[in-house]
């Protein structure tokens, strides 16, 4: 996949190479887990998220985006309205470290050098792996594996984004992944664990949501498609 984005990005400097501009920024706001542990609430933080933002404006309606997001992902039986899982009473914590990579669409034109306050909501998606301790459950007790492992996913995001303060853009998101993963929450452990402590639907992959504040800064030439 690192292969992939660098040869994409290499393209893009040779076409766009005289017509570039950037955006280098931050990601602050929560997250919650979607899976077999905890509430099944789709957009409900309840752990901080903190993350970095690099954005290459192609056009003013698609960006070439990479980001980088910490998260100490967290879920609670006790916090779910399923009674199975009230009585259950699983508590997860896990350290995660997502990198994603993908595009961006904005729903009209944003031209950051137009000299106008403007807004627009928008779209990413793209891939994203996220490297998670890996766990099963003892007794009812989280237990590490003293392992870890990767779980590649789609992210999927919708947005609002303005640049009301000059060079800085603030934007609001909230953005799902889908995981090609059963392991995040230790329902699928590593295979001596595996047919011991399974547990939940293995049929459903997890999921993770972020939902927070973005604030990039924007410099670079003025891109091609610029009318000043």
């Amino acid at each position: 996949m690192k292969q992939f984005i660098l040869l994409a990005l290499s393209i893009l400097s040779i076409n766009f190479s005289r017509a570039q501009i950037n955006e280098i920024g931050i990601f602050g706001g929560g997250s919650n887990f979607i899976g077999d542990v905890g509430s099944t609430q789709y957009i409900a933080p309840n752990a901080p998220a903190i993350g970095l933002l690099y954005k290459w404006n192609a056009s003013s309606r698609h960006s070439w985006r990479l980001s980088i997001i910490y998260s100490d992902l967290q879920a609670n039986d006790s916090k779910s309205n399923d009674p199975r899982r009230m009585q259950r009473n699983y508590t997860l914590e896990t350290e995660l470290l997502e990198f994603s990579a993908g595009m961006e669409f904005t729903f009209t034109d944003f031209n950051l050098h137009s000299g106008d306050k403007i807004a627009t909501p928008y779209l990413f998606t793209g891939l994203s792996v996220a490297n998670h301790e890996n766990y099963y459950y003892l007794n009812g007790e989280q237990t590490s594996e003293n392992s870890k492992s990767w779980a590649y996913g789609i992210p999927m995001a919708i947005g609002f984004k303005t640049n009301f303060l000059g060079n800085f853009i603030v934007g609001f998101e909230i953005g799902a992944r889908y995981t090609f993963s059963d392991e995040i929450d230790g329902n699928i452990p590593d295979s001596e664990f595996r047919q011991s402590y399974s547990f939940g639907n293995i049929n459903n992959n997890d999921w993770y949501v972020f939902t927070g504040i973005t604030l990039t800064y924007t410099f670079g030439e003025n891109p091609c498609y610029c009318i000043n």
